[in-house]
């Protein structure tokens, strides 16, 4: 289970998401409303535990954009904002859970586990992705050209995604960075070169027409050949 906190305050965000790490989910942070509305869009996530009050755009803002969108991934709002009007609005915004901050390590897990359940306890099933020759699969971390198959990494994984759901558009690096590796990473370009020549080897392994094309200085693309 994967899930999103988007939440400003640094020390409470790394607090969030080791407590969610010790119950065996993948926790990732946003620090702000566009990035966060941003990562809570790329339909990898199980969860989203959402502040309210964000730099760049609140969180009942960025809950009713994600709405609007079509996401229907489930929110549990977790805000010093304790008002009636606050809870209102943030339910009104399409939020499943509302939860008010100082709140109870213990109360927090319950809520999350009650919002999984509503999906019978099992990640979002998802369409493959493709391109070209090319088909990703979500459940299995399985990438399959014609009868080759090969396996990858979580990280391998949401690279090829991020390039497959981004073709044709060169995607930058700082962009791969923050999707991949997360908001607070020390991760650097040298990193996700790293990773990208880990996918090119496998994609010469499967005999595939799409090659990852590197553009110096900005960042990486797919080209689907003949």
């Amino acid at each position: 289970m994967r899930i999103l906190v988007i939440e400003d305050e640094a020390r409470l965000a790394q607090t969030l998401a080791e407590l969610l790490h010790r119950q065996g989910y993948t926790a990732d942070i946003s620090g702000d409303g566009l990035s966060g509305l941003d990562n809570a869009a790329s339909d990898i996530y199980d969860l989203v535990v959402l502040d309210a009050m964000l730099p760049g755009m609140d969180g009942f803002t960025l809950l009713q954009r994600l709405r609007q969108e079509g996401h229907t991934v489930p929110v549990l709002m977790l805000t010093a904002r304790s008002g009636v009007e606050d809870r209102v609005r943030g339910l009104d915004s399409g939020a499943d859970y509302y939860l008010t901050k100082p709140f109870e390590p213990q109360e927090l897990l319950a809520c999350v586990r009650l919002l999984l359940r509503r999906t019978d306890g099992q990640p979002r099933q998802e369409d493959a992705v493709t391109c070209g020759d090319l088909r990703l699969e979500p459940g299995t971390f399985l990438l399959r050209c014609g009868q080759r198959e090969v396996r990858l990494s979580r990280r391998e994984y949401d690279l090829m995604e991020l390039l497959i759901r981004s073709y044709p558009q060169i995607v930058p690096k700082e962009q791969l960075i923050l999707k991949v590796w997360g908001y607070d990473s020390d991760a650097e370009d040298n990193n996700v070169e790293v990773y990208i020549s880990f996918l090119r080897r496998k994609l010469e392994h499967l005999h595939s027409a799409v090659k990852i094309r590197t553009h110096r200085l900005v960042g990486y693309c797919l080209e689907v050949g003949a």
